[in-house]
């Protein structure tokens, strides 16, 4: 991870980049606003710790223009405790804003809550996909529909949520229990039946042969799974 610290002040300056880099992380330190642009321009930064009073250009100036073409989380740094200066700060774009002096074991700790909220929006946004397709069988989850051969499947809502579960998780076998857990919300009590009879509507209109079926498999004794199956239908 990639750290710039923008400090005018040497001894906070070093004292920062000494103890970021014994907890691992690269870190790019400069004594001013403008030097720190030009970083920001050119290298890979995964999080900036600001000064506000600096030479060249202030924190201020400096996170407006870093704003304009990044969203890397920012950390204002600084002796300016005043509530209103703390509100600019944080309504101009900063993500967290600690007054100094202030406690290195903190900083660090909000350092690393950032990079952690970061990398878990950035992982949800790349793994949630808008569609699961098998062969020739697609479920779009943003418009919570299923296409056979790209014709519309009609499906209820329980049906749907059913086949989603399923879709969602490929290969792995579900107890009659756990899916109704799923599906249901645990709103009712457990029937046995209605997983029985809501499965044989799925493959019903999903299946070629709901006698054979080649994505829903029943697991006797245990359950149902979704097979990957990627023929067509």
């Amino acid at each position: 991870m990639n750290i710039l610290i923008a400090e005018d002040e040497k001894d906070i300056r070093n004292l920062l980049k000494l103890n970021l880099e014994q907890e691992g992380y690269t870190v790019i330190a400069v004594k001013d606003g403008l030097e720190a642009l030009g970083v920001i321009h050119n290298k890979a930064i995964d999080l900036a710790v600001l000064d506000v009073m600096m030479p060249q250009m202030d924190g201020f100036n400096l996170i407006r223009k870093i704003r304009e073409t990044s969203t890397i989380p920012v950390i204002f740094l600084t002796a300016r405790g005043d509530d209103m200066d703390k509100i600019l700060g944080l309504g101009i774009g900063a993500d967290d804003y600690l007054v100094k002096p202030f406690s290195m074991p903190e900083l660090l700790a909000r350092i690393s809550a950032q990079l952690r909220r970061r990398h878990e929006y950035s992982s949800t946004k790349q793994e949630l996909p808008s569609q699961i397709a098998y062969g020739s069988l697609v479920l779009d989850i943003d418009a919570c529909c299923v296409y056979k051969e790209g014709l519309p499947v009609e499906l209820n809502a329980k049906e749907y949520k059913l086949l989603k579960h399923l879709m969602e998780n490929p290969g792995r076998v579900f107890t009659k229990k756990q899916l109704y857990g799923a599906v249901w919300d645990g709103d009712y009590y457990y029937d046995d039946n209605t997983i029985m009879v809501h499965i044989s509507h799925v493959r019903n209109k999903i299946e070629t042969d709901p006698k054979n079926p080649e994505y829903v498999k029943t697991i006797r004794g245990i359950g149902y799974k979704f097979t990957k199956h990627e023929g067509k239908l």
